[in-house]
């Protein structure tokens, strides 16, 4: 910062660092993100890279609250496909289409206040969740499972069940992406996704989960990184007065904190700036600014709070926007402090979530034709196939996942090989004679090689279990096996059910 605006701007730094929810990189603070507790910084995120156990996260919490008692930790843990706390095993919770697929209200809320028991005891206070988006595209390639389906009055009920259950816990809960990425063929980490429709329809679909999240009392709202013509033709939803304040505040009601989607993602970081994006997100009524995924260092906060400044001092940020936007941030704070001094400590090792997994085995949906009789559960050993998709950035690429593991540990002898787009053989079921094969999806609907390579192996083999982890659009095989994510839970409830012994 130039000494010029330093000299001229009294506590504005204080301020500008103060509506940061920054990220960093290591299992212990470092040295910058305690500086700046000490100096004004009132949130910071957690993502997988930070975490190694249990235990660990526990110390890395503890730390941050050292420096700062009533320091926002804030995490992206949906308790599905995209987990921070188990990311090195996967999650012992199904997540939101499993969830969705059940239906059952109370059920959902129970696991979201069992999570968030966890979350609370490991000293996480804010959560970026729950995914309130409906998946009404079904070629989405970045929401899918995350969202509990594709019908907005199921979504909006299930959404405002989880707030209920994270805050029960005593977690912050943060409703995402305002205001709705399910109708996207786009991944906003690359590109800036449209959603057509005129308002009629976004009060019908989108909007109905987040309605129902703001009636639930959810502390928080993620914007997406979202063009919506109807709501605003030229400015992403993230850096859209009308959006921000003339939707999600005067017309939904919405008090809360209003938190970006992460401001490096090149959907408006390519069109606005990485720190351009971020002052124009406050001035559109954005509270906290959300980054650290991808620029996680010292300089790039610093840049962020430098350029917040600097517009303030030329007007274009008004200081009473920026003031407003820590006003609120603080309150968010003082309502973490609060829920977490009403809640008894609960010690967590990391072993899982029963909860969880009963919840998982209730969303296996098994659809059997007419060559699947006496093909379950499996004879024997069995042979299993995997076909990878692409890595989707918001689940990450360290999460395991599939059935071979927890189908090996009940049935031993089973073998395993996973294919990628390009190196799937031309006979993907030639590894199984004279054993039972099961081959292993996700999304097949979205991906041509992996239904040309599935087409192939249940031509060879028509007695073949296909178990879809993904959205199950796409129904195939004598026996379909459709486990509504990828999780931990998901991948052991649908090798019980191949094993029979459940």
């Amino acid at each position: 910062m130039s000494a010029r605006i330093e000299g001229a701007t009294g506590d504005l730094a204080g301020l500008a660092a103060a509506v940061l929810q920054p990220g960093f990189v290591g299992t212990t603070p470092p040295a910058w993100i305690r500086r700046w507790l000490g100096s004004g910084l009132g949130s910071v995120v957690l993502f997988a890279r930070n975490v190694v156990d249990h235990y660990q996260l526990a110390r890395l919490t503890a730390a941050l609250r050292a420096e700062r008692p009533d320091v926002i930790v804030a995490i992206d843990e949906e308790a599905g496909d995209v987990t921070r706390i188990e990311s090195a095993r996967g999650s012992s919770r199904p997540g939101n289409f499993a969830l969705g697929a059940v239906d059952d209200p109370k059920l959902t809320e129970e696991v979201a206040r069992d999570l968030g028991a966890e979350l609370a005891a490991l000293g996480v206070s804010l959560n970026y969740a729950p995914d309130a988006d409906v998946n009404s595209n079904p070629a989405n390639p970045v929401i899918g499972v995350r969202s509990f389906g594709a019908h907005p009055t199921l979504v909006a009920r299930h959404t405002a069940a989880w707030v209920r259950g994270l805050q029960a816990g005593g977690v912050a809960a943060c409703a995402k992406h305002f205001p709705g990425h399910g109708d996207t063929h786009v991944d906003s980490h690359h590109d800036l996704p449209r959603i057509d429709g005129d308002r009629a329809r976004l009060d019908a679909v989108e909007l109905a989960p987040f309605r129902a999240a703001v009636a639930a009392g959810a502390q928080a709202v993620m914007t997406g990184h979202l063009l919506v013509p109807a709501l605003d033709p030229e400015l992403p939803a993230t850096l859209s007065p009308r959006i921000l304040g003339g939707l999600l505040r005067d017309e939904l009601g919405f008090q809360g904190v209003v938190v970006t989607d992460a401001v490096e993602m090149r959907a408006v970081s390519d069109r606005y700036g990485f720190a351009g994006a971020a002052v124009r997100a406050l001035a559109a009524g954005a509270d906290a600014i959300c980054v650290g995924g991808e620029r996680a260092a010292e300089a790039d906060a610093a840049e962020l709070r430098d350029a917040i400044v600097a517009a303030v001092v030329a007007g274009q940020l008004p200081e009473e926007r920026l003031a407003e936007a820590a006003k609120r941030v603080g309150q968010l704070a003082a309502w973490t402090v609060a829920a977490r001094a009403d809640r008894p400590p609960v010690a967590h090792a990391g072993n899982g979530s029963a909860i969880g997994l009963a919840a998982a085995r209730r969303a296996v949906r098994v659809v059997t034709g007419a060559a699947g009789a006496g093909v379950l559960p499996l004879a024997g050993p069995a042979h299993v196939v995997e076909f990878a998709p692409p890595r989707n950035l918001a689940i990450g690429a360290e999460t395991p996942w599939g059935i071979a593991a927890p189908l090996t540990a009940l049935v031993a002898g089973t073998t395993t090989v996973r294919y990628a787009e390009g190196d799937t053989p031309a006979d993907p079921a030639g590894g199984a004679a004279g054993r039972p094969l099961v081959l292993v999806v996700r999304d097949l609907h979205r991906h041509d090689w992996m239904r040309s390579a599935v087409d192939r192996a249940l031509a060879a083999r028509p007695d073949a279990v296909v178990v879809e982890l993904g959205v199950p659009e796409l129904v195939t095989g004598a026996v379909h096996v459709a486990t509504h994510g990828a999780t931990r839970a998901a991948g052991y409830a649908a090798a019980e059910l191949l094993a029979g012994t459940r």
